[in-house]
């Protein structure tokens, strides 16, 4: 837990609410584009997550607005770096293999905030560390501990830009792992026997490119 505290000082609160006594705590719904360059090589992904209105809600105390529940890019632009900094010690939830190779991201660019439906969205992009041709990639969406659930938007939640035509796209969406969660408490998390719970709910998309 006290890793999450740096992530964003309102996890504090939720994980000691009365309403969050075991896992997860948060909920992500997530959309990504994964781009390509014009020689074909895969450059990074692109990501939009969209968080629970509780967290929402928590995030945004005391936050100043010029109009009252109106928040602006630039109102949002601190919390939106602490989020980004921040999530670099979780490997931003993002896992890449190319051709069953591990791939390794540079630090998120064009990040922001943006506050729609009561809910915030951060938007970041991150970009690989060497663009690379690809024949096969697996990309990966999820929290290890499980203390964020991420789910991906039902349309469109993967997009291929700029991809060659030969490429396909598929994406496994995992069952909901929340009613299980519930079965164990917090110290079953916090003593590390469950440190890579997460990943039997991992979003897994695949890109094949002929």
């Amino acid at each position: 837990m006290r890793r999450w505290l740096r992530l964003l000082p309102i996890l504090a609160a939720l994980a000691y609410a009365g309403a969050a006594k075991a896992h997860p705590h948060v909920w992500v719904t997530a959309s990504s584009e994964l781009m390509f360059a014009a020689d074909g090589s895969v450059t990074g992904v692109r990501h939009a997550w969209t968080f629970d209105d509780m967290f929402s809600t928590y995030a945004l105390q005391g936050i100043k607005t010029k109009r009252k529940g109106v928040y602006t890019r630039e109102e949002l632009a601190p919390l939106a770096q602490t989020n980004v900094e921040s999530l670099k010690e979780f490997a931003f939830f993002t896992f890449a293999r190319v051709d069953n190779k591990k791939q390794k991201f540079a630090d998120p660019i064009d990040y922001y905030l943006e506050y729609r439906d009561a809910t915030l969205v951060l938007h970041f992009t991150l970009p690989l560390k060497t663009p690379i041709r690809i024949r096969q990639l697996a990309l990966e969406i999820y929290d290890p501990t499980y203390f964020v659930d991420f789910s991906l938007q039902k349309k469109e939640p993967i997009r291929l830009v700029d991809a060659p035509a030969t490429c396909t796209l598929a994406v496994q969406r995992p069952s909901d792992g929340s009613a299980a969660a519930l079965k164990l408490n917090e110290d079953t998390f916090l003593n590390g026997e469950n440190a890579n719970y997460g990943a039997m709910f991992a979003n897994k998309i695949s890109v094949n490119c002929p």
